[in-house]
């Protein structure tokens, strides 16, 4: 019987869970191998990823059977093999010896792989269907005939309707109601429409007033089979202005307005085919690639972790650097790539600050001119008086290195880069023709004397993934960036370029009005040790993920502070109540149970007004962050970020510089 089971059966001994003896349809559960005197550890370590063991163990020590249904099972069938996806019905029995202790776990259970996805087919069919029937704008609802006093079939109920319908027909919730009951004087003739398609099967499309409401309606109707079901499905839309206009016109002249309705519907269609054809064609562009992108990086930070894994086993941890330095690179790539489509969709994380222009470029020749080489001369010239603005200054730093870069591309035999800035003051017209609003404005160019563009590249060159680079050479996404985070700051970028004589980028960014003085800040070099504690402070950290919030927990401990740690802003504002001093409030944005990270920041500050708080977010919740405009004393980091940069960060914020 144990070897016939359809069902897949195990015995496994001791603490351990060694298997003893496994039944042919466990095999095949678990791709054929051979596991009898291993240990579930030895034998499954995809299964002891999943929690399983976690399982067996509490089984084997409180003695309690464990039932599940629906289970999540990734099984590799061969290493390096995509794990095959399965759904298993099973329990965990403990197995008792004599003296009444448990001596091993009994294992049985189904593969229900089959069922689960069955009824995961059905139920998206369901939520389909349903999502279409509440989103579409025609009203539409199913009508069932029954026999009244008037016949057979002589009246009918509502048995469903959609939102839409009372919007176009003015009845509310008709659903349950009857039409003799609805509309007495008019269920004839409603009745003798839908009979007909009931009784013959044939659909119909007409206008018809609905007097009741004084509505104009186009209709169809189609019997819902069988026709046991004595049920008619009908899709409607107001039309009484159409109608009415229709009206008046024909007055006037019926065959003119009968040529221009024609016209109109052949012109929108063809305009609607193609809408529908571009944005289709952005969108396939922007998946690829994304998937390009990611596998690739995947890929790195995957192979990377299997070969340390490798290594951990066979004991030759002095070449791990290598392939933590990998996966370490390949996670930066990751976060890069998203900040560029965050700031292409213009949903990154700002921290806008009063910036000088002509500084930063004057920061940044040195890397500028060791990026493009000593084959391009770099030439600047900036504006005299030049007004402040008000930006993000790391990502203008990062816009500016792309756009030489990109410059740098397009004159691979050398040539001269020039990066000009200047005040402007746009007019209406100026204004129009970079979309943006009238008034003062500072730009920023760079200008190459490259291959340049012609009018169609030029036009998609701030499309995501458009790239006239070789394969493998470029993302296609610095652009789109910049064009990104001109808008997000409330500027724009523009193009100009000439096949054959070079190109020319601006970015436009709004005049800042405040007059304070610009930050400067002195990044600390990667090589300085990061600083510790100097009092013990004490940390409020707030995370709803467990993972970051042990990670950053243990960073700070490990710099001498005292961190105490809250899962959401309930539990936060609980921690705080018991009276501890805190130094700072570190707080993810998106937390759950009903209060964000920015409401905790408000409620705090009310009895801390000047505690300095620090948002972690994982992406640019720019409306919960007031779209990037901060209270004095309210600081953004975007996740993933390096450890030692999150630790001086805490360190200059306690410190108050």
């Amino acid at each position: 019987m144990f070897e016939q089971a359809p069902t897949f059966l195990a015995m496994l001994r001791g603490p351990e869970h060694r298997f003893e003896h496994v039944n042919p349809a466990y095999v095949r559960l678990i791709g054929g191998r051979s596991v009898v005197g291993q240990t579930v550890a030895e034998a499954l370590p995809d299964a002891v990823d999943q929690g399983f063991l976690f399982i067996l163990d509490r089984v084997y020590r409180s003695g309690e059977a464990y039932t599940a249904r629906n289970a999540r099972f990734m099984m590799q069938a061969a290493p390096g093999a995509d794990p095959d996806e399965h759904f298993l019905d099973f329990v965990y029995q403990p197995i008792t010896g004599p003296e009444g202790s448990v001596v091993g776990v009994f294992v049985q259970g189904t593969d229900v792989t089959e069922r689960v996805q069955v009824d995961r087919v059905r139920r998206e069919s369901e939520e389909l269907y349903r999502g279409l029937f509440d989103a579409i704008d025609e009203g539409f609802c199913i009508i069932e005939f029954f026999d009244g006093p008037h016949g057979p079939d002589s009246d009918y109920i509502h048995v469903e309707a959609n939102a839409a319908y009372a919007r176009h027909a003015g009845i509310p919730d008709v659903v349950g109601q009857k039409l003799r009951e609805m509309v007495g004087d008019e269920a004839d003739s409603w009745v003798e429409r839908y009979g007909a398609v009931l009784r013959t099967g044939e659909p119909i499309r007409f206008q018809q007033e609905l007097v009741a409401t004084g509505r104009f309606l186009e209709l169809a109707a189609v019997r819902i089979e069988p026709p046991s079901k004595r049920q008619v499905a009908v899709l409607f839309q107001d039309i009484t202005a159409r109608r009415r206009a229709e009206i008046a016109l024909a007055e006037l002249n019926a065959t003119l307005e009968r040529q221009v309705e024609e016209r109109t519907n052949e012109l929108m269609a063809v305009e609607e085919v193609l809408r529908q054809s571009q944005k289709m064609e952005a969108v396939g562009q922007l998946t690829g690639g994304i998937a390009h992108d990611f596998n690739n990086i995947l890929a790195g930070i995957g192979g990377s972790l299997e070969v340390m894994t490798a290594r951990l086993a066979q004991g030759r941890v002095g070449e791990l650097d290598r392939y933590i330095t990998a996966a370490t690179s390949a996670t930066r790539r990751a976060a890069n790539l998203t900040q560029r489509l965050l700031a292409f969709s213009r949903r990154q994380t700002l921290d806008p600050k009063p910036t000088a222009i002509n500084r930063l470029v004057d920061d940044m020749l040195e890397l500028i001119g060791r990026s493009v080489g000593p084959s391009i001369e770099v030439e600047t010239v900036g504006g005299t008086g030049l007004w402040t603005i008000n930006v993000d200054a790391g990502q203008l730093e990062n816009a500016l290195l792309n756009l030489c870069i990109n410059a740098r591309d397009a004159m691979p035999d050398g040539g001269k880069l020039t990066i000009e800035t200047s005040n402007r003051w746009m007019d209406e017209s100026a204004a129009i023709m970079r979309g943006i609003e009238p008034g003062q404005y500072v730009s920023l160019c760079v200008s190459d004397t490259g291959s340049g563009m012609d009018d169609e590249t030029a036009a998609r060159a701030f499309d995501p993934f458009f790239t006239t680079k070789p394969t493998g050479e470029g993302t296609g996404l610095g652009l789109s960036m910049v064009y990104g985070f001109a808008g997000q700051s409330g500027g724009a970028a523009r193009i100009y370029s000439e096949a054959g004589k070079g190109t020319m980028v601006c970015i436009y960014f709004p005049r800042h009005r405040d007059a304070a003085a610009v930050a400067e800040e002195t990044p600390a070099a990667a090589s300085e040790p990061v600083p510790l504690s100097s009092r013990g402070e004490t940390i409020l950290l707030v995370d709803d993920e467990p993972l970051v919030r042990m990670l950053a927990a243990e960073q700070l401990e490990d710099l001498g502070y005292h961190v105490i740690e809250a899962e959401d802003g309930r539990s936060a504002l609980r921690q705080l109540a018991g009276g501890e001093a805190i130094s700072l409030l570190i707080t993810d944005v998106g937390l759950p149970g009903g209060m964000n990270g920015r409401q905790l920041a408000e409620t705090v500050r009310e009895t801390l007004p000047n505690l300095e708080i620090l948002f972690i977010t994982g992406y640019a919740e720019n409306a919960v962050l007031n779209h990037g405009h901060l209270a004095p004393g309210m600081h953004v980091m975007t996740k993933p970020f390096q450890m030692d940069s999150f630790a001086r960060r805490v360190k200059a914020l306690i410190a108050g510089t």
